[in-house]
C-alpha cells in the first residue's frame, strides 16, 4: 500500500466528517462551523494548503444549504427593490444600469428587464444572473 493510501486511511475517521453530507441541522451547524475556522486560516491565499480541503466542505455545504433552505424565486423587480434597500440605494444610484425612468419603470413592473440591465445589475450587485431569471 502506498504512503498516500496508508496516510489516508489512518486520518480518515478524522476528515470524514467534514467531507461527509449532514444528516442533521446539528450536523449542518457544526460543518459551517469547521467551514469557518478553515476560511479564518487560509484568509484570501487560493494557493493556501487548505484550500482542496475548502472548497470540497463548501461544497458539501452549499448541496445541503439548496436541499434544506432552498432561495424563494422572487420577480426581478422584487429582487431589485430588496437589493437597493440594503444597499441603501435610490433610483438614480443606478445611473450605471439605465437612466431612473428606465429603473422606475422596471420597478413598477411596466418595463421587462433585458440583457443589459441583467448584466449591469450582476456586475453592480456581484450576483449572478440567475438572481433576476
Amino acid at each position: 500500500m502506498n504512503t498516500m493510501a496508508k496516510q489516508a486511511i489512518e486520518h480518515w475517521q478524522y476528515v470524514a466528517p467534514i467531507l461527509t453530507a449532514p444528516c442533521s441541522d446539528v450536523e449542518y451547524k457544526a460543518l459551517v462551523a469547521t467551514l469557518d475556522e478553515l476560511l479564518d486560516i487560509a484568509g484570501d491565499d487560493e494557493s493556501h494548503p487548505l484550500s482542496g480541503l475548502i472548497e470540497q466542505v463548501g461544497n458539501v455545504v452549499a448541496a445541503y444549504d439548496e436541499a434544506h433552505y432552498p432561495m424563494p424565486k422572487a420577480a426581478p423587480r422584487h429582487v431589485l427593490a430588496f437589493l437597493m434597500e440594503q444597499h441603501g440605494l435610490t433610483q438614480s444610484d443606478l445611473a450605471d444600469v439605465a437612466p431612473q425612468s428606465i429603473i422606475s419603470d422596471l420597478l413598477n413592473d411596466k418595463r421587462q428587464f433585458n440583457t443589459h440591465h441583467i448584466r449591469a445589475l450582476c456586475k453592480r450587485f456581484g450576483v449572478s444572473a440567475d438572481t433576476f431569471l
